[in-house]
């Protein structure tokens, strides 16, 4: 089969499009003929080195897909073959890995069944920011109905399913957006949307129980001053500044999402219920992965929304 590997840790021109063995499932995975992978930027953090999770070399890129189980290993019994799932690959060692191939093996407790109102491209597109927004939100926040969240980067891959899921939940749910995206962040659901191209968060939020941070830097700084005491916040991209946090009296945590069979089957039942909406962006062979890197670098245009490595018939 056709795979992206990585033989050393780099910039997108360390990725190598490469016919390897089709793998074999072993006990407790099944193997997944791919028709989607997702693109996001752990990818390119573990083809960089930059993961925080061992990885090592060689390896097969990729964690979000969606497609056709043609193989279950031993030990495996609410799955079989034929089975349209989406999720995480990366068999029984959840390193998020895998998936942009033709054939990737899997654990089931990273994998549910896909969506059934969705395509295997749009189905790609969901897995990891979708669990990663859901958990920031309520297990790590643990935020409730009625109270506060201001959520960075709304109008992003995580940021969008964060408030529509803050909304579903009955928060009221402040978001930051550039111009352009405004419309689309009011549209998901956001009560009062910021342009922080034109104003400072700060001057419009305080009190909040929750900041769901989707950008880092000086932004997640900022934002400690508009938590109330005993508030939360929670990065999924970089470490706060704890003694911020205890200069305030707040909680702040970054987290690795846990992307699970659970999470995976409550978000696929909203999203066939028309409760939630996916946003697939740039959709490209899965010959063009080092251009979906290039992508995620900044160094190619890029439209809103998740890009998606087209790899069956779909």
């Amino acid at each position: 089969m056709m795979a992206w590997r990585v033989h050393e840790f780099g910039p997108p021109d360390v990725m190598r499009f490469e016919r390897i063995p089709r793998p074999d499932p072993g006990p407790g995975e099944v193997l997944v003929k791919v028709e989607a992978a997702g693109v996001g930027p752990w990818d390119g953090w573990i083809r960089a080195g930059r993961s925080v999770l061992p990885q090592p070399l060689p390896l097969t890129l990729g964690s979000d897909m969606s497609g056709e189980i043609v193989a279950v290993g031993s030990g495996v019994s609410d799955l079989r073959a034929g089975d349209q799932v989406y999720g995480a690959a990366g068999a029984a060692s959840p390193r998020f890995i895998g998936a942009y191939a033709e054939f990737a093996l899997a654990s089931p407790a990273m994998i549910a069944r896909k969506p059934a109102s969705l395509t295997h491209i749009e189905a790609a597109s969901v897995s990891v920011i979708a669990v990663t927004a859901w958990q920031a939100l309520f297990d790590q926040a643990q935020l409730e109905a009625g109270q506060t969240v201001l959520v960075h980067g709304a109008a992003g891959s995580v940021g969008a399913y964060a408030v529509q899921l803050a909304r579903r939940a009955g928060l009221r749910t402040f978001a930051t957006a550039a111009t352009q995206d405004i419309s689309y962040v009011r549209e998901l659901g956001a009560d009062t949307v910021i342009d922080f191209q034109v104003q400072r968060f700060e001057e419009v939020v305080n009190d909040a129980d929750a900041v769901i941070d989707l950008v880092g830097g000086e932004t997640q700084k900022r934002s400690f001053q508009v938590l109330r005491r005993g508030g939360k916040l929670v990065s999924a991209v970089s470490h706060p500044d704890q003694h911020l946090a205890q200069n305030h009296g707040v909680e702040a945590a970054f987290f690795l999402v846990k992307v699970t069979s659970q999470y995976l089957a409550e978000i696929a039942t909203l999203i066939d219920r028309g409760e939630l909406k996916t946003r697939v962006g740039a959709v490209l062979p899965l010959a063009d992965a080092r251009e979906a890197h290039l992508m995620l670098e900044g160094l190619r245009p890029r439209p809103k929304g998740k890009i998606v490595l087209a790899v069956g018939t779909n």
